[in-house]
């Protein structure tokens, strides 16, 4: 049966499954980038966009839940509607992936756990890039794996948006006898005058949760502005803020950690300036904050049993740059990122972060453009390392495209990795960093409405951080002893059915596909127990179809296999149904249709069927 089912899907995405462009092309969409920024059918790299589109339609209620539809993107939750989850692209771990929100990084110089507490609300997004592969070119350190830039809104028009839902498993808690629900609420307002425009969003999000100590409450304010002071010079600011606090049974140390609670607290700030003195040479500026405070007690009844505090702060400033040739561009940059942590149990401690950027695109032809480039990095615990990349594209007919590069990169320890010390987990003040080296290559097809694409990749991990203990009864400790070869498929097609079809206008119907196929292999194993080395997805498919008749009715669905590595595989459906009154959206979501028993990461169950109701409301001033 589940081989039936892949081959089901694997045939879908190879012949008919598809995404929508972000508006027409996806070609026209132009891939943001702190140097080059390039339109995406140019790019010669793999990279995702998860569009404004897709994010409206799909059946989720925080930022975190989109990448679950997101191709090599594996979305590994422990808590309900984003309270807390991890997030690894291509097998990797979920510190080896970069996150980004206007290409400001979110790294925690504590734990990867964190970065994925997003002050954004899903109103706020206009699109998700992913970046498939090491991007230390594009972003420095830590993008080991890939990263994960959210692009929000900037607005046009002057318009208000609201929305609320509620919903449910049905189910009760048996130690108390209360149902399991949630409940939240959201609100965007953006002006767009002649220079300037503003976009400010708020969220709130609570409920019991879905199984016991699972309740959560979060709050989420984002503020965002552009000012143009004439034609050569603008300002970008923005600032963000969320407070979410959440039970914690069985997410980091099951089953002893049942009573466990945390409260995590993330602010972000940036300022940056855009001067343009003509039209060949740009320059940038910028200043970014980033604030953490994780505070977990692993007993709630008594705290003062064991209680972790954790306050990092980090700032950076950096100055980005491109100047136009006659047949390229040449981007450079530098960065220095000051860190710093106040931890009751890691310690007071402070490293800094120097980084120098570099490259250049040159555009032989309309069909021929090769990239190179390289990112130098200096850390103050660690030695220069530089990291160098190349890529090349070539249009062999009009709408098909030959691509290839290869690229690497540099993940830091976190101080939890190098200090931490529990009953559960050990650090390693020993440990270095790790690396991987990154070849692909693969071909993309595109028209007005197909965009189809299929890679192969081979990866190799060098000085592997995995979390090891010999028996079950030992503490888990890093260290940097494996070696991890990984080599991977890759399949995508967006399909827009209504053009292709020539359908009528009563007739909206858009195709979203994706396959991946992972075969990771370690060098030299040995017989220590692993946490992290070996938990990649071997198959992941997902398709989507959104669907709008008469412009009222919607329907979209969406469907996942999944197959993880010594662990049981499983298929998720996820679907929304909407009718529109006039600019009310009323819809009823449906996640985990088939009421699959599954689990993403650890011992943590993840819910049942869930039943959720909604309202969304849009006005806009012309």
């Amino acid at each position: 049966m589940r081989k039936l089912a892949l081959g089901i899907i694997s045939i879908a995405a190879i012949n008919t499954a598809v995404a929508q462009p972000l508006s027409g092309r996806l070609d026209s969409v132009v891939i943001s980038g702190n140097r080059i920024e390039e339109a995406y059918g140019r790019q010669n790299r793999n990279i995702e966009v998860l569009d404004s589109r897709q994010i409206k339609a799909l059946p989720v209620k925080s930022t975190n839940e989109l990448l679950s539809y997101v191709a090599g993107v594996d979305l590994r939750q422990r808590g309900p509607i984003g309270t807390q989850a991890d997030v690894s692209i291509d097998g990797s771990t979920f510190d080896q992936v970069l996150v980004l929100i206007n290409g400001v990084k979110m790294s925690d110089l504590q734990t990867g756990h964190h970065m994925l507490n997003i002050p954004i609300p899903i109103n706020a997004i206009e699109r998700i890039e992913i970046v498939r592969g090491p991007a230390a070119r594009t972003y420095g350190v830590n993008a080991l794996a890939g990263a994960i830039n959210i692009v929000t809104k900037t607005p046009v028009q002057d318009e208000v948006l609201a929305q609320a839902y509620a919903g449910s498993s049905l189910k009760q808690d048996t130690a108390t006898g209360e149902t399991y629900y949630g409940w939240g609420a959201q609100a965007s307002a953006a002006i767009a005058a002649g220079k300037h425009s503003h976009i400010l969003s708020l969220a709130h999000d609570e409920g019991r949760g879905f199984r016991y100590n699972t309740a959560y409450d979060a709050y989420r304010l984002f503020y965002q502005n552009r000012i143009a002071i004439n034609e050569q010079n603008n300002i970008e600011a923005m600032g963000g803020y969320i407070n979410n606090s959440f039970g914690a049974n069985a997410y980091y140390a099951a089953p002893v950690d049942k009573e466990s609670t945390e409260a995590v607290e993330t602010a972000i700030g940036s300022i940056r300036y855009n001067y343009q003195p003509n039209k060949k040479l740009t320059i940038s500026p910028r200043v970014s904050y980033r604030y953490n405070n994780d505070d977990y007690i692993f007993v709630k009844q008594k705290p003062e049993l064991y209680h972790n505090i954790h306050e990092t702060n980090v700032l950076t400033g950096e100055l980005q740059g491109a100047y136009k040739t006659k047949n390229g561009i040449i981007g450079a940059g530098v960065e220095y990122r000051a860190e710093h942590i106040n931890s009751t149990n890691l310690g007071k401690r402070n490293r800094n972060n120097l980084g120098i950027f570099a490259e250049y695109k040159h555009y032989f032809s309309d069909r021929l453009n090769a990239g190179a480039g390289l990112y130098a990095n200096k850390n103050s615990d660690y030695d220069w390392e530089v990291f160098p990349g190349v890529d090349a594209g070539y249009y062999v007919a009009k709408n098909w495209k030959l691509f290839v590069n290869a690229t690497s990169g540099q993940r830091l320890p976190t101080y939890t990795d190098l200090y931490y010390k529990g009953p559960a987990n050990i650090g390693n003040a020993q440990l270095k960093p790790e690396y991987a080296y990154y070849a692909e290559g693969g071909v993309q097809h595109s028209n007005n409405f197909l965009f189809a694409r299929a890679s192969y990749f081979y990866r190799r991990s060098a000085d592997f951080i995995d979390w090891v203990r010999a028996v079950n009864t030992d503490p888990w400790q890093p260290q940097n002893f494996q070696t991890i070869n990984t080599q991977g498929i890759s399949l995508l097609a967006n399909f827009n059915m209504s053009e292709a079809m020539e359908f009528s206008d009563n007739i909206d119907m858009v195709w979203n596909a994706n396959y991946t196929y992972l075969s990771p292999v370690i060098d030299a194993p040995t017989s220590d127990i692993s946490k992290y080395a070996i938990e990649a997805l071997r198959h992941q498919a997902t398709i989507k179809l959104t669907n709008t008749l008469w412009q009222r009715v919607q329907t979209n669905i969406a469907y996942r296999y999944l197959y993880r590595i010594n662990a049981n595989d499983y298929t998720l459906v996820d679907a929304r149904i909407g009718y529109m009154v006039k600019n009310i959206l009323l819809y009823i979501d449906v996640n985990n249709l088939l009421d699959t028993q599954y689990k993403e990461v650890g011992a943590v169950p993840m819910p049942g069927r869930w039943y959720t109701l909604g309202v969304r409301f849009n006005h806009v001033w012309k």
